[in-house]
């Protein structure tokens, strides 16, 4: 079976999609380096406060946009400016095109050209699975539901906290999911498994924006370029792969002759570079990962009087308040579970959040809401015995003493049920 080799004449549909492609995919790149090189976030936010401009001036006076572009990308990658970006490039890379494809038209091909874009859109993709594949594996994105979301109703939550406890509650699954991911972005950094990494890909980042469209999570711009990169890089085996899995016919091999440089050096000096990328790409996720684990996520350490409280006497200015689930002022719950922040459940379900600022020596606590810092709590703090607390103080001009319980956290049927291998009824609670 011979070899499938490079076509020298290419259709005039192939080239000015390779040269769309080429221009889009470089652009976006550069809109969303996502980590890709050594210090390029440094780099990025010293080039990209001049687009901010740019792109605040376009949504007001080319599309007119009913509110100004204020925010950009943040924990949000689907901001408005992120699609005006998108917009921007895509009208740059058509335009691109056109000029491209009319001052360019007598070229036979572009297959230098179409490999080292290749190369880059792998090698794109590939650092951007490892560096989501670890913090699955090391459990950083999803940690384990945390306090407040035990206590938070199902019908409370949004699409994304939901999918977020979902995969936060199994550390399995996010090593499966993560493994997936770290898998992929190997495979894609060589030349002769590029093509099962891009397959692997497609499924991988093909649920994850599926995941991000039916759950509102706001990565769905990089998840779906992420996919689009994996079809270009199928692309090329198009014909091979539908011959082998749907048309039952032989599929010739791939051509994995590199393009080389004519300088024997410069080729050693990219596959030293290549060698260095990849061990930087694995150690630096590696390294500051499990660093990361140590400030937040599952391993991270637990603040003083870290749990869930219940309420179980409230007296303000000496007058016991009984827990009336009317009450909006009564407290029903208190909820430490972070350094700095505290929530109080009151007895008509609302929630608040407020400052917590314990000083442990002193045994005292100030607390204000987050929004009304002048409105301060003040109490000292004492431990009866085991699992109580006792609060009292001023709060406004009212006098507080309040009694409170810790819950045991294995109440909870999410922390308490474990895998089990036999169920003779399915425990469908």
């Amino acid at each position: 079976m011979t070899t499938t080799d490079e076509p020298v004449y290419w259709s005039a549909a192939r080239k000015i999609a390779l040269r769309f492609f080429l221009v889009f995919f470089l652009l976006y790149i550069f809109f969303n380096p996502n980590g890709v090189l050594p210090y390029i976030n440094v780099l990025f936010e010293q080039y990209i406060t001049p687009f901010h401009s740019l792109v605040v001036w376009i949504g007001k006076n080319i599309l007119h946009l009913a509110k100004p572009i204020t925010v950009f990308t943040n924990g949000s990658g689907d901001t408005t400016y992120d699609y005006v970006i998108m917009l921007l490039i895509f009208v740059l890379a058509l335009v691109a095109t056109i000029i491209w494809s009319v001052a360019d038209r007598k070229v036979r091909n572009y297959n230098k050209l179409f490999y080292w874009l290749t190369v880059v859109v792998r090698y794109y993709v590939a650092i951007t699975m490892l560096t989501y594949g670890f913090v699955k594996v090391i459990k950083l994105q999803f940690p384990s539901p945390d306090l407040n979301r035990l206590l938070e109703p199902v019908g409370d939550m949004s699409p994304m906290g939901l999918a977020w406890t979902y995969m936060g509650y199994s550390y399995g699954f996010n090593i499966f999911t993560g493994l997936g991911e770290i898998t992929c972005g190997m495979l894609l950094f060589f030349r002769r498994t590029s093509t099962l990494g891009a397959l692997l890909g497609l499924v991988v980042a093909g649920n994850i924006m599926a995941i991000n469209y039916a759950f509102d999570v706001p990565v769905k711009l990089l998840s779906t370029m992420l996919t689009v990169m994996c079809l270009f890089l199928l692309f090329k085996d198009a014909v091979r792969l539908i011959n082998f899995f749907i048309l039952n016919k032989p599929a010739a091999p791939a051509n994995l002759t590199p393009h080389t440089f004519k300088k024997r050096w410069v080729n050693i000096c990219t596959t030293v570079i290549k060698y260095l990328l990849i061990v930087y790409v694995l150690a630096g996720n590696l390294v500051s990962d499990i660093q990361a684990m140590s400030q937040y996520g599952d391993s991270a350490p637990k603040p003083p009087l870290y749990g869930i409280y219940q309420v179980e006497t409230f007296i303000r200015n000496h007058d016991t308040i009984p827990p009336l689930a009317t009450d909006t002022m009564r407290w029903n719950k208190l909820i430490l579970s972070y350094s700095g922040g505290a929530r109080v459940k009151f007895m008509d379900d609302t929630v608040r959040r407020y400052d917590w600022k314990l000083d442990t020596v002193k045994h005292t606590v100030l607390m204000a809401p987050y929004t009304d810092s002048l409105n301060k709590g003040i109490f000292t703090y004492s431990i009866p015995k085991k699992d109580d607390l006792l609060l009292k103080g001023l709060k406004r001009s009212d006098s507080l003493e309040i009694r409170l319980k810790k819950i045991d956290l294995k109440k909870f049927r999410l922390i308490n049920r474990d895998f089990n291998w036999i169920n003779e009824y399915p425990y469908n609670r």
